[in-house]
C-alpha cells in the first residue's frame, strides 16, 4: 500500500484541474479575472511592482475604438488578436506597454440605429421627442452597447489597461474636440462656406464623401436638345437636373463646338426659363457622348468646380427633400424620379429627345440610410486642406519650426519620409491618391448625437423669452467655453465623428493637457486597423497630429485584411454566413480562435475562416495541455535548475530551440505574426510533442541520473519557453499550465521576461 501511497503524493505535485482534459469555458473568465485582480495591465503597476524599469523604453498603442452601435463582429476579433500579440510580446520584452482602450460615439451611425428602432417600435422619429429626450434615448443605447463590447473585449483576452479607457465622446475627449478646432479656426483652416455637399435626404445632414457607398445599377442616358434653336446636343442621365443647367461645356479644342464658345442662349427648358453660356473646358472629354456637358452648378460637385473656374451662378432646383423648386406647376414640388419622366414626356412631345441607352452606372447611396445622395449647395464649416499656415514646432523630417506649409503637404511629407510606415507598403499608393484628389473636409452634420460645434451666434432676447438672430450676422464667437451672458445661441450642427476619432492618439493620454501620459507615450508605436477605413481614420489621424503637435502620430500602421468565410466571400447577413467571435470562443476556446484568425494572415490579406481551422487549433490546444502535463509529471523529482552535465544530444536539441526563439522573435519585431504563429504551432507540435517527448519517454526510466536529468531539463526548458513564445497568441492555456508549473503563483506569465538564446553567437 505505501507505494500507492506515494503515487498519491507525487500526483498532488499537479493540481486535480491539470489531470482532466482541457475546459477553455471552465478557466478563461477565472483567467481573465486574475489578470485584471493584478493590474498588470497597467504599465505604472509593472513598475510598482518590479516587472519594469521605470526608465525602460515604451510601446504605446490605442484600441481603435468600436463604434457603440452592437456588438463586436469577427473583423473585431481579428483586431484584438493582433493588438493582444503585439501589446503581450512587448510587455514580455521588459517595456513600458499601454493599450488604450475605447469607444466611438459613431454619431450618425448610432443615431441612425436609435431612429430606425424608434420609428419601428414607437412610430415616431427624433422630432416627435425633442432633442434633449431623444439623446437620452441614445446615450441609454449607447451605453448598453458600450458595457456589451467591453465584455466581449475582455473575452477574447485583451489585455487592454482599463483604468485608461476612453469615448469619443466623453468630457476629456470633448475639451480636445474643442480645443483642436478653435485653433483650425484662428488658424483659417475651419471656414464656414456655401457650396455644393453631398446630402442625404433620408437621414437629412450631410456625409463626407468617405461615407458614401457606390452601387452598380442600370441607368438610361438621354441625348437631347434644350431646344429646336439650340446648337449643341448634350446627354445626361438625370434630366430633372437639367432645368438647373447655367452653360453647356465642351472641349476648347474641339473642332465641332469652337465656333460656339463664348455664346450665349435664352431659352425655355420644359417651362422653366434658362440663360445657358457655352464654355472651353480641358476636364472635358470630347469622346464621351456628344462632347458637350449641361453644366448644373448647384446639383454636381464638378460642374461646381467649373463653375467657380469660369465664374457660373449656381441655380439650385431640388431642395433638401429631394423635391423639386422650380416656378412652374409641372414640376414643382415633384420627386426629382416623378420630374423626370415629366421632362422625358416633354422633350419626346418637342421632338427634342434624339436617343436612349441603357449603361452601368455607379449610383453615390448614403452609408447609414441606404438613400440616394442628391448633391446641393448649403452653408457648411469646412477645413481647407491646402491653406498655407505656419507650423510653430516641427518635430517632421523635412519641415522646419515656423515654416509655411499646407495639412496636405504634411499627410504626403511623414509617410514619403518613412516616419510613418504603411505595411504592406502597396497601400502607400491608395493613401497618396486619396490624399491627392482631397477636397475640403466638409465637418458639419445636421444631426443631434456628437459633438455641438463649438461656435455661437449673437441673438436678441425678446419679452417673451425667446430669441432670433441680430442683424449683424459677423456676431460669432468660437472658443473652448461658451461665452458669457444669455443672448449667446450654439451652432446646432455636430461634428463629423471622424474629427474626433482624428485626434485619438493623443487625447487619450490627456491632450490639450500636458499629462506625463502623453509626455511617455505619444508618439505611439503602432496603430492597426482595417485597410477599408485608410482614408476615414488613419489618414485623418495623420492630418490632426502633424497640425496639432507638429509630429506624428504612431510610427507604423499595420493594414489587417478582412475576414471571410471558407469560400472566400465577404461575410454579411444578407449570405446568411455571419459568424459570432463570442459564439465560436464558448465553442472552441478563444485561444483556438485567436490562432485560426492569426495563421495565413499576413498584413493586408483577407483571410478565409472556417469552423474547420478553429477546430484543428482547439486540437492545438489540447496537444499543447496533454504534452505539458506529460513534461510536469516527467519532473516531479527535478530541481529545476539547470544540470552541469547535458549530453550533447540535448545540447543539439537546445540550440534548435535558440534558433526558433530567435525567428519568432524577429518576426514579432517585423510584424510577421503570421509566421511566427504557424512556427510555434510545427515546432511544437511536430517536433516537440511528436519526436523529442516521444524519443524521451525511454531516456526518463533510465537509470542514469545524469543522462535523465539532461532529459527532464531539457523538456522543462522546451516546454517552459514554448509557454513563453506562445503566450502572445493563446494566453489563456499558457497562463493556465504556468499557473502549474510556477511555484510563485502570483508570478504570471504575462510579465515573465521573453526568451532570449541561450548561445549568444546565435
Amino acid at each position: 500500500m505505501e507505494p500507492k501511497k506515494e503515487e498519491s503524493s507525487n500526483q498532488n505535485k499537479i493540481s486535480e484541474k491539470f489531470l482532466k482534459p482541457y475546459e477553455p469555458t471552465e478557466t478563461e473568465d477565472i483567467i481573465y479575472q486574475r489578470w485584471l485582480d493584478s493590474g498588470l495591465f497597467n504599465p505604472d503597476v509593472c513598475i510598482e511592482k518590479g516587472f519594469c524599469d521605470k526608465d525602460a523604453e515604451k510601446f504605446s498603442i490605442v484600441l481603435p475604438p468600436p463604434n457603440v452601435t452592437g456588438i463586436l463582429h469577427i473583423g473585431h476579433a481579428s483586431m484584438l488578436t493582433i493588438e493582444d500579440i503585439m501589446v503581450r510580446f512587448e510587455r514580455m520584452r521588459g517595456k513600458k506597454t499601454l493599450w488604450i482602450p475605447g469607444t466611438d460615439h459613431a454619431a450618425i451611425a448610432t443615431q441612425s440605429k436609435v431612429e430606425k428602432e424608434l420609428v419601428k417600435k414607437e412610430g415616431k422619429n427624433r422630432h416627435d421627442l425633442g432633442r434633449e429626450d431623444f439623446l437620452k434615448r441614445v446615450e441609454q443605447f449607447a451605453q448598453e452597447s458600450h458595457d456589451s463590447i467591453v465584455g466581449q473585449v475582455k473575452k477574447m483576452g485583451a489585455s487592454v489597461d482599463w483604468t485608461r479607457e476612453a469615448f469619443t465622446l466623453d468630457e476629456k475627449r470633448n475639451k480636445a474636440v474643442r480645443t483642436a478646432f478653435k485653433k483650425m479656426y484662428d488658424d483659417g483652416l475651419i471656414y464656414q462656406d456655401y457650396r455644393v455637399i453631398n446630402w442625404d435626404p433620408k437621414g437629412q445632414t450631410t456625409i463626407s464623401d468617405d461615407e458614401i457607398v457606390h452601387e452598380e445599377r442600370k441607368a438610361n442616358v438621354y441625348t437631347f436638345k434644350y431646344s429646336k434653336e439650340f446648337p449643341i446636343s448634350i446627354a445626361t442621365t438625370r434630366p430633372e437636373t437639367k432645368v438647373g443647367d447655367t452653360a453647356v461645356a465642351v472641349h476648347p479644342d474641339d473642332p465641332r463646338y469652337k465656333e460656339f464658345v463664348g455664346k450665349e442662349y435664352d431659352l425655355e427648358f420644359c417651362g422653366v426659363p434658362l440663360h445657358i453660356e457655352i464654355i472651353g473646358d480641358n476636364e472635358v472629354d470630347p469622346e464621351y457622348g456628344t462632347g458637350a456637358v449641361g453644366v448644373t452648378p448647384a446639383h454636381s460637385m464638378i460642374d461646381y468646380e467649373m463653375s467657380k473656374r469660369h465664374n457660373l451662378p449656381m441655380k439650385q432646383v431640388i431642395n433638401e427633400y429631394g423635391k423639386m423648386t422650380v416656378p412652374t406647376p409641372e414640376l414643382n414640388g415633384k420627386k426629382t424620379l416623378e420630374a423626370r419622366e415629366i421632362i422625358i414626356e416633354w422633350l419626346k412631345k418637342e421632338e427634342l429627345l434624339e436617343k436612349i441607352e441603357e449603361i452601368d452606372q455607379n449610383i453615390s447611396t448614403a452609408e447609414r440610410t441606404g438613400c440616394v445622395i442628391e448633391p446641393l449647395p448649403k452653408l457648411q464649416w469646412f477645413i481647407d486642406v491646402e491653406k498655407e499656415f505656419t507650423l510653430p514646432k516641427s518635430k517632421i523630417e523635412g519641415i522646419k519650426d515656423g515654416e509655411k506649409v499646407t495639412l496636405k503637404q504634411l499627410m504626403k511629407k511623414v509617410v514619403n519620409t518613412e516616419q510613418v510606415k504603411i505595411l504592406p507598403d502597396r497601400f502607400e499608393k491608395i493613401y497618396f491618391s486619396w490624399i491627392d484628389n482631397l477636397r475640403p473636409w466638409c465637418i458639419s452634420r445636421q444631426i443631434w448625437y456628437g459633438h455641438r460645434i463649438p461656435v455661437w451666434y449673437k441673438t436678441n432676447i425678446l419679452e417673451d423669452g425667446t430669441t432670433t438672430p441680430t442683424e449683424d450676422k459677423e456676431e460669432m464667437y468660437c472658443g473652448i467655453e461658451a461665452p458669457e451672458g444669455d443672448n449667446w445661441t450654439q451652432d446646432p450642427d455636430t461634428l463629423d465623428t471622424w474629427f474626433s476619432s482624428g485626434l485619438w492618439t493623443f487625447s487619450t493620454l490627456g491632450w490639450p493637457d500636458e499629462t506625463e501620459d502623453f509626455k511617455t507615450y505619444h508618439p505611439t508605436n503602432v496603430l492597426e486597423t482595417a485597410y477599408d477605413i485608410i482614408f476615414f481614420w488613419v489618414a485623418r489621424m495623420i492630418l490632426m497630429t502633424t497640425y496639432l503637435l507638429g509630429d506624428i502620430p504612431f510610427e507604423n500602421v499595420y493594414i489587417q485584411g478582412i475576414i471571410r468565410d471558407e469560400k472566400g466571400r465577404k461575410i454579411s447577413k444578407s449570405l446568411g454566413n455571419n459568424v459570432d467571435p463570442i459564439t465560436l470562443s464558448e465553442k472552441y476556446g478563444t485561444d483556438a480562435l485567436r490562432m485560426s484568425l492569426i495563421v495565413g494572415a499576413p498584413p493586408g490579406n483577407d483571410n478565409n475562416l472556417s469552423e474547420e481551422k478553429i477546430r484543428a487549433y482547439k486540437k492545438f490546444a489540447n496537444k499543447i495541455w496533454n504534452a505539458s502535463r506529460f513534461v510536469v509529471s516527467s519532473i516531479e523529482d527535478f530541481d529545476k535548475s539547470e544540470p552541469k552535465n547535458i549530453t550533447e544530444k540535448d545540447q543539439v536539441i537546445l540550440q534548435e530551440l535558440d534558433e526558433l526563439t530567435k525567428e519568432v522573435t524577429s518576426d514579432l519585431e517585423n510584424f510577421r505574426l503570421y509566421l511566427a504563429a504557424e512556427k510555434l504551432y510545427h515546432y511544437f507540435w511536430h517536433t516537440f510533442a511528436d519526436i523529442i517527448i516521444e524519443e524521451s519517454k525511454p531516456r526518463l526510466e533510465s537509470k542514469n541520473e545524469d543522462e535523465r536529468k539532461s532529459c527532464q531539463w531539457m523538456l522543462y526548458k522546451i516546454l517552459t519557453t514554448n509557454l513563453k513564445l506562445l503566450h502572445p497568441f493563446m494566453p489563456f492555456i499558457t497562463e493556465e499550465i504556468w499557473d502549474n508549473i510556477s511555484e510563485d503563483k502570483e508570478n504570471f506569465l504575462m510579465v515573465e521576461k521573453w526568451p532570449t538564446c541561450r548561445n549568444k553567437s546565435i
